[in-house]
């Protein structure tokens, strides 16, 4: 009886730590994503902002050539 109470704790250890691990994972995955789209999303909102002004700015400035 006194092994397997031994063993129990020491399941309970290795469980702890492989949970410690997991919520690290976790946290690393969560700034990835939050990284990802302040990377990739923000930018492409703001290019649908900015770029049909670029258009206009730039054809005007060709028309304005004469091209």
């Amino acid at each position: 009886m006194e092994n397997i109470d031994k063993k129990l704790v020491e399941l309970e250890q290795k469980v702890n730590k492989i949970y410690d691990s997991v919520e690290k994972t976790r946290k690393y995955f969560l700034w990835t994503m939050i990284i990802s789209v302040a990377v990739i999303i923000i930018p492409l909102i703001i290019m649908i902002f900015v770029l049909p002004s670029f258009i206009s700015n730039y054809t005007s400035s060709l028309s304005g050539l004469g091209l």
